[in-house]
């Protein structure tokens, strides 16, 4: 019975914290490929504010990224989830969400475009402050914010959780206008050290304004509840490295829209 109260209470405090939050699926258009996003803010809060592009991890838009999205919503930005693969596709089979990521990771140049097409839905939204906007992203998603970054995107920050950081042209990182905030798991055989050392010196290079938070015990996709359920070696969440990452994200945005005001 206890137990049972308890879940109640979650869900009474979870329900009243998002009592005004308004969500919306968006469908927009990357030529002929129909994209279906999702859209949050706070109803209670007038006027504009600043935004926030949400991209998906290599499984797609799910419930998992809706919820990140409301969240943002509920922190008092306006935030639209894109959908990179088109018409809201998603799967939980790794080898089929290979396959989709794996278009975009190997025509860096469509990866760009598409999440550019995304973030303008979002800076042409009527709450949109459009001068005060950032991107942040998970694993695939990581690897697109900061493609969007190096693409010369005008964005005053991105954020990357556990993304990829390799990118076949590192000398387009001189094309970064805003902060960049990378979010790594210590112990992710997906981005080894050398991938790292290597993303350290694009930053260097390029004179980048950029921090990286490296989690002690951390594998790739530490922020996603549902890792470890794949199976994939190397794949596990982290409750610690979950909350934390969340944490630096929040201080990051508070930050950068906070020196544009």
């Amino acid at each position: 019975m206890k137990c049972v109260l308890t879940a109640m209470l979650i869900l009474f405090c979870c329900a009243s914290a998002w009592a005004d939050i308004h969500t919306e699926f968006v469908e927009y258009k990357d030529g002929d490929v129909v994209l279906k996003g999702y859209l949050a803010y706070d109803d209670g809060i007038k006027g504009k504010r600043p935004g926030v592009v949400v991209v998906h991890e290599w499984w797609g838009l799910n419930r998992h990224i809706e919820m990140l999205t409301k969240e943002l919503a509920n922190l008092g930005y306006i935030a639209f989830a894109i959908d990179m693969y088109g018409k809201g596709e998603s799967t939980t089979d790794p080898q089929k969400a290979g396959q989709l990521s794996g278009i975009y990771t190997k025509d860096r140049n469509l990866m760009r475009r598409r999440a550019e097409i995304g973030l303008e839905i979002l800076r042409n939204q009527n709450l949109t402050d459009a001068g005060r906007v950032a991107a942040m992203g998970y694993c695939f998603g990581g690897t697109t914010v900061l493609e969007l970054a190096r693409s010369g995107a005008n964005l005053d920050g991105v954020v990357s959780f556990h993304g990829g950081l390799d990118t076949p042209n590192p000398a387009d990182a001189k094309n970064i206008k805003g902060s960049v905030l990378v979010l790594h798991g210590a112990d992710d055989p997906f981005q080894p050290h050398e991938k790292v050392e290597a993303f350290h010196d694009e930053m260097r290079k390029a004179g980048v304004d950029w921090q990286m938070n490296i989690y002690g015990g951390a594998q790739h996709g530490f922020t996603n509840p549902d890792a470890d359920r794949y199976g994939i070696k190397g794949l596990a969440y982290n409750e610690k490295a979950d909350r934390r990452s969340w944490e630096a994200m929040k201080s990051f945005l508070g930050e950068i829209f906070k020196e544009k005001k």
